[in-house]
């Protein structure tokens, strides 16, 4: 397992016009990302009856883990199922795909074919629904424009409009109700594996602000 450094930042306005001028003149655009240089994500994110994963987070719990499905720009013929795994302080990711048909049924807990993939990942989201009884919870929306670069396998989004369901779980909504989950502007993200070149270190200082613990799964729970 690859784990990578993940350092978050909130940021306002005037740092997201600073930060996307600087990034776009020094980092390659993300391939996936419209003409725009951006692209919409939509996650479902799971939780079980003790939102465990809300209060380790909440808590600062050194190791600790979230399920999510998520796709882009109402796609439906790409779906991810995604673990995220935090490891002091160091993140990981593992996916495995979905069809727009089997979120459908795991949304109805029907959830038997899970079983029958080859992909570990989908076998272990199957005994953890059953076991500790995960369910999705809560859908996070927000735009992202994402930078990349080879020297550090580098990856640099800006995101913003952060909203949230709340309890609503119906992911392929055409027009959900959503309310933004934060004060603040949005998030600069900088992911990296061993090392994070100076002249990237540099683009992205924003002043006196430090990296924080900022988790857009939960702050689109703060209206429950």
């Amino acid at each position: 397992m690859t784990l990578r450094h993940e350092l978050k930042h909130e940021i306002n306005a005037a740092d997201y016009l600073l930060l996307k001028h600087r990034l776009r003149r020094i980092l390659y655009p993300d391939p996936h990302a419209d003409a725009h240089g951006e692209y919409r994500v939509r996650s479902l994110y799971f939780d079980d009856p003790f939102d465990s994963a809300l209060m380790d987070k909440v808590s600062g719990v050194d190791r600790r883990e979230k399920f999510r499905i998520r796709y882009y720009n109402e796609d439906f013929s790409f779906i991810q199922l995604e673990k995220k795994i935090k490891r002091s302080g160091l993140g990981h990711k593992q996916s495995a795909p979905l069809s727009e048909r089997e979120v459908r049924q795991i949304l109805a807990n029907d959830i038997d074919f899970l079983m029958e993939r080859k992909e570990d990942l989908l076998k272990e989201l199957y005994v953890k629904m059953k076991s500790r009884l995960l369910r999705p919870c809560t859908i996070v929306e927000y735009i992202r424009e994402p930078f990349v670069h080879p020297a550090g396998n580098v990856r640099i989004t800006l995101d913003r409009d952060i909203r949230t369901s709340m309890r609503s779980v119906d992911i392929f909504a055409s027009d959900p109700l959503q309310l933004p989950t934060d004060e603040a502007f949005g998030v600069l993200e900088v992911k990296f594996d061993q090392f994070l070149p100076e002249f990237i270190a540099r683009a992205v200082q924003i002043g006196a602000r430090r990296a924080g613990a900022f988790s857009k799964y939960a702050q689109s729970r703060k209206y429950e």
